[in-house]
């Protein structure tokens, strides 16, 4: 016979599941096309819960009119550019104070110093107008950054002395910084 024993199990046990091309053609077809089938099913299912039952439009049972405010809070600008006059004459601190200030500054509100009181502002005083103008421009406490109004920020200095001032401050009113293209023709016509 043989020099080598030819064991028909062991030969068995090398071989995979797949035996003839019909085999082939059935795994490849369930390895590849119902999980295609599944995935489709899967996304028709997420995408049919998402909408309310009984409407066939995108925007589901809304109104005409609130699916108009939907889609203009959907497409509403990211930021905005506002143009302002450059060379317009900057408020003065009690009218920013009157526009921005008053509502907290003269009753008190959330612990703001009140209008006047210099018991109340004195320590912050005496942080010096640096730290007081900082707070006011970034925001401290129940205030947002520039009081949550819409000034530049020499007007807001301004307003910050006016109420330090009255409550016992000495700081001088802040004046608008001069242009560069104006201090290089005050040089040039003082030579």
């Amino acid at each position: 016979m043989s020099a080598n024993p030819h064991d028909h199990a062991a030969e068995e046990a090398h071989t995979g599941p797949i035996k003839n091309p019909k085999q082939l053609l059935v795994a490849v077809f369930f390895s590849f096309v119902v999980p295609i089938f599944a995935i489709i099913g899967l996304v028709y299912y997420v995408v049919s819960e998402a909408k309310p039952a009984g409407t066939n439009s995108p925007l589901g049972g809304l109104t005409e009119e609130s699916q108009q405010q939907a889609v203009a809070a959907r497409i509403q600008k990211v930021g905005m550019v506002d143009i302002r006059d450059a060379n317009r004459e900057l408020k003065s601190g009690e009218d920013v104070f009157k526009a921005q200030c008053t509502t907290c500054h003269s009753a008190g509100v959330a612990g703001a110093p009140k209008f006047g009181d210099a018991a109340a502002w004195g320590p912050r005083i005496a942080t010096g107008f640096e730290a007081l103008l900082h707070s006011a421009l970034k925001g401290k406490g129940a205030m947002g950054a520039q009081g949550g109004g819409d000034f530049e920020d020499t007007e807001v200095a301004r307003a910050v002395v006016y109420m330090a001032n009255a409550g016992g401050g000495k700081f001088p009113v802040p004046q608008k910084p001069a242009a560069a293209g104006t201090e290089a023709v005050a040089d040039a016509a003082a030579k």
